[in-house]
């Protein structure tokens, strides 16, 4: 791969009263400049990640970022969009820019303000990432989407109630260390297990605990070319960074097995010439707590159908094999879509120079990202090392 990151920005996450679109975007931008020690002026070509689908009135969102300097105006800029994994996706862009030598300084902002629509339009929005042909009726929306796969899941391989309880709370424990995070609470593993009145089930065998939050948030990467990465005061240079798409409807595939998340670690793990062994960490897309239990057994860290031993063991905790989401991950940081799959790579960034605060992981050195759009359907893999 020929491109680092070299600065990076995150807003806190979650209902930021007083926020705009707009505002977020400028924020992110301008911080992320500062922090690679870039001027405006320096940047080649922008990407912007804004899922919105009815989120914004504003749908034309990618000349947003010029509002952060009058230097970016003529700057080429554009939005890109693929679900969940829109920040990614937006990543993914800025780095085939640099490959095909028409930027050497990339801005990647990721961006979605969620918490100013009503509830009900929320629920129909996210459903939007399914094939409405199969799934437009479904109940709960997107969350009774993955209730139907954690259905599947539990008559496959038995109830795994417990299983996904752990890794609720294991989410808001490491949340506690995330000062971006939108909830910085614990809640015991019998809470995150019981249906309560305070944590009722949504659907299939999905309750509160399980779903990830409706956020607003932005984040932003600079991205260099590494003949130059050096000169910055940080280097974080991506090892793979890797697409699969899979099919949309359910129906084609066999969607416990998360064949894509599957595919793009194993392409992830031969482009870099690394195995799961030489990360350091991993942040994971746990938009419900089955997603995170299914990508344990698709990257590889268990064997099908065996991801409870992954949290049951302590694999994946935070003093474990392979501490997986220490950031507090969706569920406790927060999921605003746009930006998501850039606050992986700015927070990993930060773990990978030793900036990571209390979230800190001791001595690592390269860490993996997998962000997903839909269910299992876009899948982004990162593998990033530390190089200055």
């Amino acid at each position: 791969m020929s491109a680092s990151i070299v600065g990076w920005a995150h807003s806190k996450f979650g209902k930021l009263e007083g926020a705009t679109v707009e505002s977020l975007i400028v924020d992110a931008a301008t911080e992320a400049l500062a922090h690679a020690g870039l001027a405006p002026a320096d940047v080649d070509e922008i990407y912007l990640g804004h899922f919105n689908a009815g989120f914004s009135h504003q749908d034309f969102t990618s000349s947003l970022v010029l509002q952060a300097s009058p230097d970016l105006r003529f700057k080429p800029a554009t939005r890109v969009e693929n679900a969940c994994a829109t920040g990614s996706a937006a990543i993914s862009q800025g780095i085939k820019a640099i490959e095909a030598g028409r930027a050497r300084k990339v801005l990647v902002v990721g961006v979605e303000q969620m918490t100013t629509t009503p509830g009900p339009e929320i629920g129909a929005n996210l459903l939007k990432a399914s094939y409405l042909p199969e799934d437009g009726d479904t109940p709960m929306g997107f969350a009774g989407v993955f209730g139907k796969i954690a259905h599947l899941y539990f008559e496959r391989y038995g109830d795994k109630t417990e299983a996904l309880a752990m890794i609720a709370s294991k989410a808001h424990k490491n949340g506690m260390s995330n000062p971006y995070a939108q909830m910085r609470k614990e809640f015991p593993f019998e809470f995150c297990r019981d249906e309560s009145e305070k944590n009722p089930i949504v659907a299939g065998p999905l309750k509160r605990t399980d779903c990830s939050l409706v956020s607003d948030g932005a984040a932003a990467v600079v991205l260099s070319d590494n003949d130059s990465a050096r000169s910055h005061d940080q280097a974080i240079q991506f090892r793979a960074n890797i697409q699969v798409n899979d099919f949309l409807p359910m129906s084609k595939r066999d969607i416990l097995k998360f064949e894509g998340c599957r595919t793009a670690w194993a392409r992830a793990f031969e482009t870099s010439g690394l195995t799961l062994a030489d990360l350091a960490l991993v942040e994971t897309h746990d938009c419900f707590t089955i997603a995170e239990l299914i990508e344990y057994e698709a990257m590889g860290l268990v064997a099908e159908g065996e991801g409870e031993r992954a949290i049951k063991e302590g694999l994946v905790l935070k003093d474990g094999k392979l501490p997986v989401n220490p950031s507090g991950g969706l569920k406790s940081k927060g999921h605003p879509i746009g930006a998501t799959g850039v606050s992986m790579h700015a927070l990993m960034a930060m773990q990978l120079t030793g900036k990571a605060g209390d979230m800190q992981i001791a001595d690592a050195n390269i860490g993996g990202i997998f962000n997903m759009g839909g269910a299992a359907v876009a899948n982004y893999v990162s593998i990033l090392e530390r190089v200055k």
